[in-house]
């Protein structure tokens, strides 16, 4: 059996992981395009998901939207960090572990991936309005429309003006905004070596949850859907990790026999309806000859 680059304590290789993670992200993005969902569905969830909230008498998202929307100095950084530190700080605390934690880095990775194509599953079976893209009497304001000549976003979600449609407005549930602050932050928690490092990995996922509901991208809710399925994700990595080394060592395995199998075949010429092999090759059940099993530890000493 192989020996794991986390079992031994080494590095992967980084060319591996680059393309590794692309092929993962670039699925997962397809797929958040693929399942969208039609407008109605997603705005009835929503609103299902509002009124959920408030029969719970959890209305956070209002007085935070509030105070963002009526606060340029806090709406226009939430709106930069929404932006941006999702797509920032995740790959930097991935990269950290690659070289800081290299031991601890794939399972880590694979935490994160499973969850990520969890989330993908949620946004498939309930694509989710968010609060921004409700009808205005229902009191929430988009900040990064109304901050969008500050940044590089348009009036859709936070890709840049003109991509609006490369994104999945409507993927909501679960925030994986969240999720990956909530993954970050447990990363930084546990193998970050000074207390700032800790102070970020509980700051970093709370400010998150901050902002996504103060740009109403977001729903409380949401956001514990996120972290829900980043539990979910931590459950199965174990035993998915395992489904996956087992068939890439099968798959190891079958082409070494392929190979093995070719080489030993080239080997060998049918020559005059016989077969001729190389030196020191003996074609099973063939008998060796006694003469040329004698060794020279076999010659007599005088012979020396």
């Amino acid at each position: 059996m192989r020996k794991r680059a986390d079992a031994v304590g080494h590095r992967p290789r980084w060319w591996t992981e680059l393309i590794l993670i692309g092929v993962v992200y670039g699925a997962y993005s397809c797929g958040r395009l693929l399942v969208r969902g039609d407008v109605r569905s997603a705005v009835d969830h929503g609103l299902a998901i509002l009124d959920l909230e408030k029969s719970l008498r959890l209305n956070a998202e209002h007085p935070l939207n509030r105070l963002f929307t009526e606060t340029p100095a806090l709406g226009i950084p939430a709106d930069f960090a929404y932006a941006s530190l999702h797509y920032l700080v995740t790959p930097a605390v991935l990269v950290w572990l690659f070289r800081r934690r290299p031991g601890r880095y794939r399972a880590a990775r694979g935490w994160l991936m499973v969850s990520t194509l969890l989330g993908l599953v949620g946004f498939s079976l309930l694509p989710t309005c968010p609060p921004r893209l409700l009808d205005a009497r229902h009191g929430f304001v988009d900040t990064m429309a109304q901050f969008s000549s500050y940044g590089w976003w348009g009036a859709e979600a936070s890709a840049p003006r003109g991509l609006g449609a490369m994104t999945n407005q409507y993927a909501a549930m679960p925030s994986l905004h969240v999720g990956w602050a909530l993954w970050c932050g447990v990363m930084l928690w546990r193998y970050g070596r000074t207390p700032l490092m800790k102070v970020l990995g509980v700051a970093y996922p709370l400010l998150t949850t901050l902002i996504v509901m103060g740009t109403a991208n977001h729903y409380f809710l949401d956001a514990v859907a996120g972290a829900a399925v980043m539990g979910l994700g931590l459950l199965l990595t174990a035993p998915v990790m395992r489904l996956a080394d087992g068939l890439a060592d099968r798959l190891a395995d079958r082409l070494a026999d392929r190979i093995r199998t070719s080489v030993g075949w080239d080997r060998r010429r049918n020559v005059s309806g016989g077969w001729e092999t190389s030196a020191g090759e003996r074609i099973p059940g063939q008998r060796s000859s006694s003469i040329s099993s004698v060794s020279a530890d076999d010659t007599p000493t005088a012979a020396r």
